[in-house]
C-alpha cells in the first residue's frame, strides 16, 4: 500500500467510531469529503469485522480515485493527458463503464471530463471571481467524454489539459459497494449514508414496514420538508442551496452545466430521486437538476423503477 493510501486510511480510522445503539451498531467516520454513517444489525462476532472492512474499503477507494490526491489513479490519468495510456484494473474498467452508461442516459449532461470547468469556477476564492467568456470557451474545449479513449485494461485522455473527475458518481458508487460488502459480512438490516446519499437494505428498525428518510428543505437547511418511506432502495438529493456564492447581486451555484460552461440557473433548488441503487439515484438527481423542471421530469418518468421530486423557487 502506498504512503498516500496509508495516510488516507489513518485519517479515516482516526475519525471512525463504532457504537451500540439499542439493537443496532452505528459506524461513523469522515471520508470522501463527507460525513459517513453505516447503521446495521449483525451477529456479535461479525460486528467489528464488518466495521473494519468498511473503513478499509472506503480508505482504499478514496486513495485510488480522489482527484485531490496527486498519487491517485485518477490524478495519474490526468497527468498523462496527451502523453500516454495508463493501465487500469477490472474495478476501474467497471466504474468507467458506469460513467459511459451515465453519459448516454443523461444525454451528455453527466461528463466525468468536466474538471477543467470545475477548476475554472473556483468556489473558494475570496472574493469570488467570475471567469470571462474566453476562459470558459477554452475550458469547454477540454471537456468531452466522447474524446476519452477506453480499452480493457487501459485508458487515455488524448489532449493535454484534459482531466478526469469521478466526483459525480464516486460517492454514490461507494454507497452501493459498501451496502453489498456489509450484507456479505452478515448485516441483516442496514442503512448506508455518505453525505446524504442513502441506501437501505433489509427490514428497518422496530419492525416498521419501511425506512423513513427525511428530505432537507432547501429554504431552511437542517430541517426536513417531508419524509420518504423506502424499502431496499436508495435516495439521493442534488442541489446548490448550500454551496453557492453571490457576486454583484447575482447568485452562482456549484453545479455546472457542461453544455454552457456555467452554473445551472434554471430556478431549481433541489432534486431528490428514489432508485434501486445509489449510483443511479445520484446520477439522475444531478442530471434532472441541470435539465430543469420539464426535461428533468421527462427523464425521471422515462427511467424504470425510479421516482423523483424537483423543488423550485416557486413550488414542487
Amino acid at each position: 500500500m502506498s504512503t498516500t493510501a496509508l495516510s488516507v486510511m489513518d485519517r479515516i480510522r482516526t475519525s471512525a467510531r463504532l457504537e451500540r445503539i439499542g439493537d443496532w451498531h452505528e459506524l461513523t467516520f469522515a471520508a470522501l469529503g463527507s460525513p459517513c454513517r453505516v447503521r446495521f444489525v449483525a451477529p456479535g462476532p461479525a460486528t467489528k469485522r464488518l466495521g473494519d472492512a468498511v473503513v478499509q474499503w472506503v480508505g482504499a477507494f478514496e486513495a485510488k480515485y480522489s482527484r485531490f490526491l496527486p498519487t491517485s489513479l485518477v490524478s495519474r490519468i490526468t497527468a498523462a493527458a496527451g502523453k500516454e495510456w495508463v493501465e487500469t484494473d477490472e474495478e476501474t474498467d467497471r466504474l468507467l463503464a458506469l460513467c459511459n452508461e451515465a453519459h448516454f442516459i443523461t444525454r451528455g449532461t453527466f461528463d466525468p471530463t468536466a474538471l477543467p470547468l470545475i477548476q475554472l469556477w473556483n468556489w473558494k476564492s475570496q472574493p469570488p471571481k467570475i471567469p470571462n467568456d474566453a476562459d470558459i470557451t477554452a475550458a469547454m474545449k477540454l471537456v468531452g467524454w466522447r474524446k476519452f479513449r477506453r480499452e480493457r485494461g487501459r485508458v487515455f485522455l488524448p489532449e493535454p489539459g484534459m482531466a478526469l473527475d469521478l466526483g459525480g458518481i464516486g460517492k454514490e458508487y461507494a454507497v452501493d459497494q459498501v451496502t453489498q460488502l456489509a450484507l456479505e459480512l452478515g448485516a441483516s438490516s442496514l442503512l448506508v449514508d455518505f453525505g446524504h446519499d442513502v441506501r437501505v437494505a433489509g427490514p428497518p428498525p422496530e419492525k416498521k414496514p419501511a425506512w423513513h428518510i427525511g428530505l432537507e428543505d432547501p429554504s431552511q437547511p437542517g430541517r426536513c420538508w417531508t419524509g420518504l418511506a423506502v424499502k431496499d432502495q436508495a435516495v439521493a438529493t442534488s442541489g446548490d442551496y448550500v454551496r453557492h456564492f453571490t457576486h454583484e447581486g447575482k447568485r452562482y451555484g456549484h453545479i455546472l452545466d457542461v453544455r454552457t460552461g456555467r452554473p445551472v440557473a434554471n430556478g431549481c433548488q433541489a432534486v431528490s430521486v428514489i432508485a434501486p441503487n445509489c449510483t443511479l439515484a445520484g446520477m439522475l438527481s444531478t442530471t434532472a437538476f441541470v435539465l430543469g423542471v420539464e426535461e428533468g421530469l421527462r427523464l425521471l418518468d422515462a427511467t424504470f423503477q425510479t421516482a423523483g421530486c424537483i423543488l423550485t423557487e416557486s413550488g414542487r
